[in-house]
């Protein structure tokens, strides 16, 4: 299939969307709390309402790429997250809050696994793995904007900033008072739509799937999770997505309870550094895979992400502030060894694997709702402890994984020439 620059380039945008409307529930929550009188545990259905779509579509979209191809469900997936954002956007309650989360959480995991599957084909086999390491970057550069945009946006939105712009003036006409952070949702709204025109305009080539990337049938899907193994690393992904999203969500809540921190600047500035410390932590990362076994590096960020959620949680303001970024910066890679670690772990049906292990995403919603509930008991501090339990066996992973194939490193490249 003959390449096209300008299609990678809609891929990596994409990416970008996904990320920019996917990581900006951490930084409002500490807003969503005060604007609807919220507990821990009702605050944290909200992110349980976006993540749980993963674990609802994730394998029904493979199934409807296959039937439709990739630009019909990318179309449709827009559609969907713009219908969600327009309704909490007309309706400011909690009820219409979450269905909102959910209509957008499904429209991303539809968008999730068409676009991996369309980069390899359209952006080359051979450049598949550069191109994706493109694709984290533009998901970790929408990371650290979404917070940035998200303290603009309610800062220059309430009507005591006397500013000329045309856009201080229409976020100020379309507010509601004391709902600022609400407006970020007609610009997601209106993000989606403009992303359905593009993909519209735009003629995507047939995607020809190898055999083993193939969703597969349920029988395919039943036999392998019937495998103890498989179970292993689903529950690998539902933790490391459970652990990103438990700190990204809770952040700016610890920061303002318990060091009394502006959520709508130190807090979302805090977040905003954590996903871009996870961005530096994905270069560092491409580098350390070169040198070491993945399994060693997974170790040793595991240990480092620990004793610096340890420092994060107990540390003092100006310790917290650093540690919890530096977080980030250790889990970057975990979640691209624990996929590959996987994969490398079967001989076949790596589609229908795929499936499983990107359901495993739910652990974003499940994961901070217990933080959330315990936090409700016993504090938020506590809440968050429950983390180190999930970090805990992604550590376990360098010890017991037995990949069929591990990662190639300079030094076995080098032995390998030698030996021929």
């Amino acid at each position: 299939m003959k390449k096209s620059t300008i299609l990678v380039g809609l891929i990596l945008i994409i990416f970008f969307v996904i990320s920019f409307l996917t990581n900006i529930i951490g930084p409002l929550v500490p807003d969503i709390i005060q604007s609807f009188g919220l507990s821990l545990t009702m605050a944290a259905f909200l992110p349980f309402a976006f993540f749980v779509a993963y674990g609802v579509m994730s394998i029904p979209s493979g199934i409807l790429i296959e039937m439709y191809g990739e630009k019909k469900v990318m179309v449709f997936a827009f559609l969907i997250s713009s219908l969600g954002a327009f309704l909490f956007a007309l309706n400011a309650h909690y009820i219409f809050y979450l269905v909102s989360l959910f209509f957008i959480g499904t429209g991303m995991a539809m968008l999730q696994v068409a676009i991996n599957p369309l980069l390899r084909a359209i952006g080359g086999e051979k450049d598949f793995a550069f191109n994706s390491v493109l694709g984290q970057l533009f998901f970790g550069l929408a990371s650290f904007l979404s917070p940035l945009v998200y303290s603009y946006v309610v800062i220059n939105s309430s009507d005591s900033v006397q500013d000329s712009s045309w856009i201080t003036q229409l976020l100020q006409k379309i507010t509601i008072p004391n709902f600022e952070w609400i407006s970020l949702y007609w610009i997601f709204a209106i993000i989606s739509l403009l992303m359905v025109l593009v993909l519209l305009m735009v003629k995507f080539p047939m995607v020809e799937r190898k055999e083993d990337e193939k969703a597969g049938a349920l029988a395919t899907h039943l036999m392998l999770l019937k495998q103890p193994m498989v179970l292993l690393y689903f529950f690998a992904i539902f933790c490391y997505v459970g652990t990103e999203q438990g700190i990204a969500n809770w952040i700016s809540q610890f920061l303002s309870v318990y060091h009394d921190i502006d959520p709508q600047t130190q807090g979302a500035k805090t977040i905003s550094n954590f996903w871009g410390m996870m961005t530096l932590g994905t270069l560092l990362g491409l580098v350390l895979l070169k040198f070491l076994d993945s399994r060693k590096v997974l170790i040793v960020t595991s240990v480092a992400s620990i004793v610096a959620l340890f420092i994060g949680l107990f540390g003092n303001s100006s310790q917290a502030l650093i540690a919890f970024p530096a977080i980030g910066f250790f889990i970057a890679t975990m979640w691209s060894i624990i996929i590959s670690l996987a994969l490398n772990s079967v001989a076949e049906a790596h589609g229908s694997f795929s499936g499983i292990l990107v359901t495993g995403i739910v652990g974003g919603a499940v994961i901070p709702f217990i933080v959330g509930a315990l936090g409700d008991v016993y504090g938020l501090r506590i809440g968050m402890v429950f983390l180190f339990s999930t970090l805990l066996f992604i550590l376990s992973i360098g010890f017991w994984s037995k990949p069929l194939i591990t990662n190639e490193t300079f030094r076995y490249s080098s032995r390998k020439m030698k030996s021929n």
